[in-house]
C-alpha cells in the first residue's frame, strides 16, 4: 500500500444504555480525523446517533458501519441516506451489511435468502433513488418494484427530493470471499470487522483483485493504549468471544467462519462451544492471544507504533479506531499515523 492511512473513529452501537459520545466525536474532528462511524445490532439504530453527531460537527465524514439491510427496504434506506447527506452537506458514507439469519429472521422477522443477490439489488435500487433519472423500478426477486402483489395499484415513483449528491458512497460490510468480491465489484469501499492486516492478501487477495482505483478498505481496529498488555489482551477478547459464540447460530455463524479463515478454526470452535454452553468467562479466555493481538492495536504507545507498520504494509487505506474515547489518546494515535 502507498500513501498515508486515513483515520476514523468507530463509536459502534449502544449496549445496555444510551451512550452519547459527542465529546469523542468533537475531539476527533478537531484532530483532523477523516470520519466517524456508528453501528446497529438489535437495539439502537445507526442513523439516529449519526445524525446527532452530524448536527454537532461540520467537517468530519459520517459513516454507518453498518446499516442492516433487512431492517429497512432499499427505498427507506436510500431516503435516510439522502436526507442525512443533504443535512450534513454531503458527508455521508453509507455502510451496508446483510447481518446473519439469526438476527434477520429472529429480530426483523424476514427471511434470509441469497445475501449476495439481495445486496446487489439493494444497492442498485438505492442508487436509482439518488440519481433520480427515472422512476425507480426493479425486476429482481428480492425487492421487486412496483410490488407485484397486494392491491395491484403500485406504480413506479421518483423521489420528490432532489438529493444533494447523485451518488452517495456505499461501503459493504463483508467477511466471506464472495461478499468481499461483491464489494470490490459494486461498492466504493469494504468494511472488514475482524481482520489481520498480514492475512488480507493471502485470504482476500483474489476477491479484491478487481477493485477500482480509490476503493477504500476501512478496517475497524480495537485500540487500547496501556502499559498492561495482558490486561488489554483480555479486554479485547470480550467482543471477539461474543461474536464467535453468540452473534450467529451454531450451524451458521459468519464470524466463526472468518476466524477459521484467519487460521484459528479449532480455537474458534472451542470458543463457540463454551459460549453456547453458558460458560462465557471460559469462552473469553479461550480466544487466542495471537488472534486478538493480530487484529488489534494493543499495549504501550511504542508497541502500537511498531505494529502500525503491519497496517501500512497492507491494502487497508483507512483505520477506524474503536475503543478510544479521550482526546489525548486520539491525538497520540494521529501523531503516530502521521509520523
Amino acid at each position: 500500500m502507498t500513501g498515508e492511512l486515513k483515520l476514523g473513529v468507530n463509536v459502534g452501537y449502544w449496549q445496555r444504555d444510551p451512550d452519547d459520545q459527542t465529546e469523542t466525536v468533537l475531539a476527533a474532528e478537531r484532530l483532523g480525523y477523516d470520519s466517524v462511524w456508528t453501528a446497529e445490532a438489535y437495539g439502537s439504530d445507526a442513523f439516529t446517533a449519526l445524525t446527532w453527531y452530524g448536527a454537532r460537527t461540520s467537517r468530519i465524514r459520517l459513516g454507518t458501519a453498518v446499516v442492516q439491510m433487512s431492517a429497512r427496504t432499499p427505498a427507506a434506506t436510500a431516503m435516510h441516506a439522502l436526507t442525512l447527506d443533504a443535512l450534513s452537506g454531503g458527508r455521508l458514507i453509507l455502510g451496508l451489511g446483510a447481518s446473519g439469519p439469526q438476527v434477520v429472521e429472529g429480530w426483523y422477522g424476514v427471511p434470509f435468502p441469497k445475501p449476495l443477490a439481495r445486496t446487489r439489488e439493494y444497492v442498485d435500487i438505492a442508487r436509482q433513488v439518488w440519481r433520480r433519472e427515472a422512476p425507480v423500478t426493479s425486476d429482481g426477486p428480492h425487492y421487486p418494484l412496483p410490488y407485484p402483489g397486494g392491491a395491484g395499484l403500485g406504480k413506479p415513483l421518483r423521489s420528490i427530493v432532489h438529493p444533494l449528491r447523485p451518488r452517495i458512497p456505499v461501503y459493504l460490510g463483508a467477511e466471506g470471499p464472495k461478499n468481499v468480491a461483491l464489494a470490490a465489484e459494486i461498492a466504493d469501499g469494504w468494511l472488514p470487522l475482524f481482520v489481520d492486516p498480514a492475512q488480507i492478501e493471502p485470504v482476500f487477495g483474489p476477491s479484491l483483485a478487481g477493485r477500482p482505483e480509490g476503493f477504500d478498505i476501512a478496517a475497524t481496529v480495537t485500540t487500547i493504549v496501556t502499559d498492561d498488555l495482558p490486561a488489554a489482551l483480555e479486554f479485547a477478547k470480550i467482543p471477539l468471544a461474543f461474536y464467535i459464540g453468540g452473534m450467529g447460530a451454531r450451524q451458521r455463524n459468519f464470524h466463526l467462519d472468518l476466524i477459521g479463515r484467519l487460521g484459528h478454526a479449532e480455537a474458534a470452535a472451542v470458543v463457540q462451544e463454551l459460549f453456547l454452553a453458558g460458560r462465557r468467562d471460559e469462552a473469553i479466555k479461550a480466544v487466542p492471544d495471537e488472534l486478538v493481538d493480530a487484529i488489534s492495536l494493543l499495549g504501550p504507545i511504542g508497541r502500537i507504533k511498531e505494529r502500525l507498520q503491519l497496517w501500512r504494509d497492507s491494502p487497508v487505506t483507512t483505520l477506524l479506531i474503536a475503543g478510544v474515547r479521550d482526546e489525548p489518546t486520539l491525538r497520540a494515535i494521529r501523531d503516530l499515523v502521521r509520523g
